[in-house]
């Protein structure tokens, strides 16, 4: 059987499909039933309390503010009508959405929400008008004007305090006289930087130089008390949200070193570095020191830099110069073992963004972040370049909530405001130390630390292969995983709230623990992976693990995607990685034995889609065929004044039919992942309606075995109906995926394995890409709706019969172009 084929590439979209997109907006909204008049008198009557209040707390103060923060509260477990509570017309602002729990006599849960809404002083008759509409006016159907709206607020009041802009945990907020490093969230439009430094400058609250844009929003950093984010709010009118700044992590490092110096003299002396095919990979960190002879052919003194010039270049810590060992190599110690040639295929970069001494200052880490990504770029703009990222927060209290730090990175990948899309790889964080010894249970409530929620970043936790104990101090001692279980040292996003993306994306060697019979842990060098030390005088290898080290290898592994095919775009690139991932069964099993897809959803939060496999990344076989589309698709668009969706791509994929049902029951399995980069949305504001978080989302279908082709397009696509016509009766194949819909349509990479008989798969060779609702579309005035976007679509095939050649026909049938199908409407 011939192994090592390239990949498939098919052609660009050339038809149109009108799409109308089948899937409902989700749950219905629910109102408190009130009494009209009363409540109406009441809203009313708080409306004027707040506006008096609001006047005189600005008299007392001399604020020259020109308008009035006004906090809306729902009913506990009753929605709110959010997006009647902006006008952008008339300067009426949504400044943040915060939610809180209620436990009820029974032990549910109830919601409250918070909205805080800006109004100008000119605009302060606009509510009251649709209080008056409400007591006074009927709608043609008989009920109350603005219904919804009035009959979802329970409460308001003039929004004075502090906790009404706190979106963070509510244990983080200064005390009044404790200052403390706190994000100010600002509404962005020209000039309102200034006036926020104007009224710093004021009251004398000391600020970090940068800020953050996001679309509607600016982020700065400033030292404030309590009491100073009180006078901020009464002088300023730019103020959307403050949360706790960000402190990055220590490194936990492993300590006496292993392996002989002849042992890199000798890989060295096999060593070859090609790099015409122009790929590097940038490490952001504490720097490298590539004095070490293995770095030293990978990474040139041009390349290495530093964010802040006063920090220098090397690295003062050796975490940096470790990661580069295993972005460099990948299996060190595998090729210091051996004796074979060695041929590297690309490049490091190093820019410094942690300070060589004292503590880590607190800083906008989503900005130090793009500045080093920009410096790297400057220095060099025409590499094929990965971006690798070990650092992350101490703390795990955004529970997979966009920060400022992983918008950041889902800013600077989306290429929103350059036009470049990048491809960023994270590590998900390291678990406490003081619970390793609850393992595995603690990493299944450790989260996986800021900024790894990034939506658009790869994520990368951490499993283990280590067992052997070999060092004769710890013979009473037994690794604490099992071959191929989670790595101790490993987060997971099992806690998170089911909405946000699953993270890790991927799991790579992490290494393992050591444990004794009372229970006492270790880290040994047995258990750890092998990398460079960067004081090469003193030692030049030294032992490696916990989630930084599964994240250079990552790094690693992409590069050599990258390499091995130049002209992929980074959503392809990750594409790959994911598509090539599985579960090893000890993996699953530690989580669930079940294939139901609700345990299955438990294991996605916790490996991600597995344990990426280099050969299934890079090539095809004979019996295994795997196709990519890197396409273009405009989501939404302008009708008029209607905002519509727009494109819809339809595959029609040339299965090789006749051998396939020539293997008729034999089992195959079909692979789709989905991937593309999201524009982050603004602040806290609800994440949901016109406020969602993502700019765009796209999907994935596949016709059902013996459903044709117009039966599929009508099944998922409204606009391909006649007038009248009702949804065919057909089913989905929702039964042959092992994750399904509802867990993988989470973020903006989704992959999924479908199961069935070769026959079965004869017919299933219709894919759709679609797009879903996002603020793109919702937020009219950013003018985003006629915005295109990008995504990379790979599909493999395989059969169990290794003599069955199912690659050759279908590279001989795309010699003609492959059709592909476009379009729609909502």
């Amino acid at each position: 059987m011939e192994r090592n084929l390239e990949h498939i590439r098919v052609l660009q979209p050339t038809d149109t499909i009108e799409f109308t997109t089948t899937q409902s907006g989700g749950s219905p909204a629910s109102f408190p039933v009130r009494n009209r008049a009363a409540h109406g008198q009441q809203i009313k009557q708080k409306l004027e309390s707040a506006w008096q209040e609001s006047e005189n707390e600005i008299a007392v103060s001399h604020s020259t503010r020109t308008g009035t923060y006004i906090e809306f509260q729902s009913a506990p477990g009753f929605d709110i009508k959010i997006k009647s509570l902006e006008d952008l017309r008339k300067g009426i602002r949504l400044c943040n959405v915060r939610q809180e729990e209620s436990i009820k006599e029974d032990g549910t849960k109830d919601i409250t929400s918070f909205i805080t809404t800006y109004v100008p002083n000119d605009q302060k008759q606009v509510f009251f008008n649709k209080v008056e509409a409400y007591l006074n006016e009927e709608t043609a159907s008989g009920n109350p004007k603005n219904k919804d709206l009035i009959d979802g607020i329970n409460d308001l009041r003039n929004a004075i305090l502090v906790e009404s802009f706190w979106t963070d945990t509510k244990s983080l907020m200064p005390e009044d006289n404790q200052k403390e490093w706190c994000e100010v969230w600002l509404r962005d439009d020209d000039g309102a930087e200034n006036r926020f430094e104007n009224v710093i400058n004021m009251l004398n609250i000391e600020s970090k130089t940068g800020s953050i844009k996001f679309p509607e929003r600016l982020v700065k950093l400033i030292l404030a008390s309590r009491h100073d984010l009180g006078e901020l709010t009464k002088h300023s009118d730019d103020i959307a949200e403050y949360r706790k700044a960000k402190s990055t992590a220590n490194f936990l490092l492993s300590e006496t070193p292993v392996g002989q110096g002849e042992w890199v003299d000798n890989l060295v002396q096999r060593l070859s570095v090609d790099t015409t095919a122009n790929v590097t990979v940038c490490l952001l960190d504490t720097g490298i020191n590539n004095g070490h002879p293995l770095i030293q052919p990978l990474l040139s003194n041009d390349d290495c830099q530093a964010v802040k010039p006063e920090w220098q270049t090397h690295d003062h810590d050796k975490h940096g110069t470790l990661m580069a060992g295993l972005i460099g190599y990948g299996d060190l110690q595998g090729y210091l073992e051996s004796n074979e040639p060695v041929t590297i295929k690309h490049s490091l970069e190093s820019v410094k963004i942690l300070p060589p001494t004292g503590t880590n200052p607190v800083e906008l880490w989503g900005d130090i972040t793009k500045q080093g990504i920009s410096k790297a770029e400057i220095q060099a703009d025409d590499r094929k370049r990965i971006i690798c990222m070990p650092v992350s927060a101490e703390d795990t209290r955004d529970q997979g909530r966009p920060s400022s730090w992983s918008a950041s990175i889902d800013q600077v990948t989306s290429g929103a405001d350059d036009g470049d899309r990048r491809l960023m790889i994270v590590a998900a964080g390291n678990s406490d130390q003081q619970n390793w010894n609850n393992y595995p249970e603690s990493n299944l409530t450790d989260s996986v630390h800021d900024p790894a929620q990034s939506w658009n970043a790869l994520t990368v936790g951490a499993v283990t292969s280590l067992q052997d104990i070999t060092d004769h101090t710890l013979n009473s001692y037994n690794p604490m995983a099992s071959r191929d279980q989670l790595s101790p040292f490993t987060t997971t996003s099992v806690a998170w709230d089911n909405k946000w993306p699953a993270k890790p994306d991927v799991v790579f060697e992490g290494g393992n623990l050591a444990v004794d019979g009372s229970g006492f842990t270790t880290e040994c060098n047995d258990l750890s992976l092998i990398s460079t030390f960067y004081n090469p005088s003193e030692e030049l290898l030294y032992p490696f693990n916990m989630t930084s080290a599964a994240t250079a290898q990552a790094a690693h592994f992409a590069a050599c995607i990258q390499a091995e095919y130049p002209d992929y775009w980074p959503e392809t690139i990750r594409a790959l990685i994911v598509h090539s991932a599985n579960w090893p069964d000890a993996t699953k099993n530690q989580i669930t034995q079940s294939n139901n897809k609700t345990e299955l959803n438990n294991v996605l939060r916790s490996c991600g889609y597995g344990k990426p496999n280099l050969g299934r990344a890079l090539y095809c076989a004979n019996n295994s065929l795997t196709l990519i589309s890197e396409a273009n698709i405009q989501p939404f668009e302008k009708d008029g004044s209607d905002y519509k969706t727009k494109d819809m791509h339809l595959y029609e994929l040339p299965w090789p039919k006749e051998i396939l049902e020539n293997l008729g029951e034999a089992d195959v399995e079909m692979r789709i992942t989905l991937s593309y980069f999201i524009e982050p949305g603004p602040g806290e504001i609800g994440w949901k309606d016109r406020y969602r978080y993502a700019s765009h989302a796209l999907r994935f279908d596949l016709n059902s075995p013996e459903e044709d082709k117009d039966t599929f397009v009508k099944r998922i696509n409204k606009k391909s109906r006649e007038d009248g016509e009702g949804r065919p009766d057909s089913r989905s194949p929702s039964d042959h995926w092992l994750i399904g819909s509802d867990n993988r349509n989470k973020g903006s990479i989704h992959s999924d394995i479908w199961q069935g008989t070769a026959a079965q798969l004869a017919s299933s060779n219709l894919i759709a890409i679609s797009p879903r609702i996002g603020w793109w579309r919702e937020r009219h005035s950013l003018e985003r709706y006629n915005q295109k976007t990008r995504y990379s679509l790979v599909v493999s095939i395989s059969t169990p019969e290794n003599d069955v050649d199912i690659y050759t026909p279908v590279k001989v049938s795309l010699s003609q172009p492959i059709t592909i199908s476009v379009g729609g409407n909502e």
